[in-house]
């Protein structure tokens, strides 16, 4: 019942920013949490952030300083700001959410961040 749409990703130079979005199809109000995750290949599916929704934040110790989430409840979408790039941070990045109604957790198709050196 619930979409997510991740886009904004692509190919960047160590040093650089990219900033990614999750667009929802029902209002995040709807929801506990929204968070980043990504997965690299050979590598395990780890949290990058995550914002609930009493407004909390948390992030990765890789990327503390660096990244930052933010949510327009307008537009329904969630932000990753990535600043500093770095190569270690290729991978394919996903928007997850909890919703508060059922519980159920959903997530969207992956975009691909690419860092070169």
């Amino acid at each position: 019942q619930v979409q997510l749409v991740e886009s904004g990703g692509g190919l960047v130079q160590a040093g650089g920013s990219l900033r990614l979005s999750c667009g929802a199809s029902r209002n995040i109000w709807n929801f506990n949490y929204i968070g980043w995750y990504r997965q690299s290949p050979g590598n395990q599916r780890e949290l990058v952030a995550r914002i609930s929704r009493d407004g909390s934040t948390n992030y990765a110790d890789s990327v503390k300083g660096r990244f930052a989430i933010s949510r327009d409840n307008a537009k329904n979408t969630v932000y990753l700001r990535m600043n500093s790039l770095k190569p270690e941070d290729t991978a394919v990045y996903y928007c997850n959410v909890e919703s508060l109604i059922s519980g159920n957790v959903y997530w969207g198709q992956g975009a691909q961040v690419t860092v070169s050196s």
